[in-house]
């Protein structure tokens, strides 16, 4: 597939920290990387301008809402989820497999499908894995993700085996099924706090030809740390010269810990949700600006923030919030993923520059969190 390539540029000697490009057919994605979330074709209160302005590289869609609303014809139609929303960048799409898993209490998945009900109508919906890449398809991403079965953790071992063995299985329809040459596919690696069972599936991945890997069902609930030990155990089982997925993470320390164990791309929706919810990302640690040692505060979110939010002062952001205006998520919204991005700019520089174990050592420090 000549439409994509991946480059690693630099390593970092202390661990498993890579550099690297990531070439697809919209441009490329430098890595480590951070993917805004638009889920429903936007990313929430936030323009393409703008967020092309707090520096990504790449956004992400959901398969799931979009192919209920407004439909993946009718996106087709539009000219595709770039001709739609006008974003000019790469676009990933997930394939609706995390939508069934949270719908847990209304879906039923067996070896064809997973059945779920639209949490639209009630109407039922029947995803296969060949349906997932027909509608990602429609949608013309960059990149589309397999469809995988996820399970809530934590679970009994042989439930997340059977979830994981089949999983490989939808992988392998999904590649067969595809037809477009200029939209990768990534496969997930599943086999939930198992490290057995997440090396298993990882090499089963690895041996399909996939252009890139995720490494999924993480960021569900457990510890941190859990999560450190299952990224570290898998990465090293996936291919050097193809881009490693973590899917749905996570706090500023959650990527650097794990670009230190070889990831190179994330999302998540935590800076809009966070920001719509008042709460800022900082050097210094996070900010609740609903509290009241803002309310007379002069000084902006961080110094060294060229957002727009930080042209303005935490007193007046607050006051936007208790007045329930609707500029005040906005505006944190805007810093939050462009906080993320600063963050995943100084990481690749410090990996750059042999520095990565320091810059994580300092920017934890300055979070207030152990070393």
């Amino acid at each position: 597939m000549t439409h994509f390539s991946f480059e690693l540029t630099h390593r970092d000697a202390g661990s498993l920290a890579r550099r690297g490009v990531f070439v697809t057919p919209h441009g490329p994605v430098q890595t480590p990387g951070f993917m805004p979330v638009g889920t429903q074709g936007t990313v929430k209160g936030v323009t393409i301008d703008q967020v092309a302005a707090t520096g990504a590289h790449m956004i992400l869609g959901n398969t799931y809402h979009l192919a209920l609303r407004p439909g993946h014809e009718t996106v087709r139609k539009l000219g595709g989820l770039h001709g739609m929303t006008r974003w000019e960048g790469p676009i990933l799409t997930d394939s609706g497999g995390f939508q069934v898993f949270s719908l847990d209490a209304i879906n039923h998945v067996d070896e064809e499908a997973a059945t779920f009900r639209s949490h639209l109508d009630g109407s039922i919906v029947r995803l296969t894995p060949e349906h997932s890449i027909e509608i990602q398809e429609s949608l013309g991403s960059d990149v589309a993700m397999v469809l995988d079965h996820v399970v809530a953790l934590p679970a009994e071992k042989d439930i997340v085996q059977d979830a994981m063995e089949r999983s490989i299985r939808w992988a392998r329809r999904c590649l067969e099924s595809a037809t477009r040459d200029d939209q990768a596919k990534f496969a997930i690696v599943q086999g939930g706090l198992d490290v057995e069972l997440r090396i298993q599936c990882a090499r089963e991945l690895a041996a399909m030809d996939f252009e890139g890997f995720a490494v999924g069902g993480l960021s569900v609930g457990e510890p941190p740390t859990e999560m450190y030990r299952i990224t570290e155990a898998t990465t090293p089982e996936l291919p050097e010269n193809k881009p490693r997925y973590l899917m749905g993470v996570g706090t500023p320390v959650d990527l650097i810990e794990s670009v230190a164990r070889g990831i190179d791309l994330f999302d998540c929706v935590m800076p809009t949700r966070n920001g719509r919810n008042g709460l800022a990302f900082t050097d210094s640690g996070s900010i609740k600006l609903r509290n009241a040692v803002h309310r007379e505060d002069t000084s902006p979110l961080q110094e060294s923030c060229p957002c727009i939010a930080c042209r303005h002062s935490r007193g007046y952001l607050r006051h936007l919030f208790h007045a329930k205006e609707m500029l005040g998520p906005i505006l944190l919204s805007i810093h939050n993923l462009t906080y993320y991005q600063q963050v995943m700019a100084e990481t690749r520089a410090a990996i750059e520059q042999n520095r990565f174990n320091q810059y994580v050592a300092e920017k934890k420090q300055g979070w207030g969190i152990d070393a």
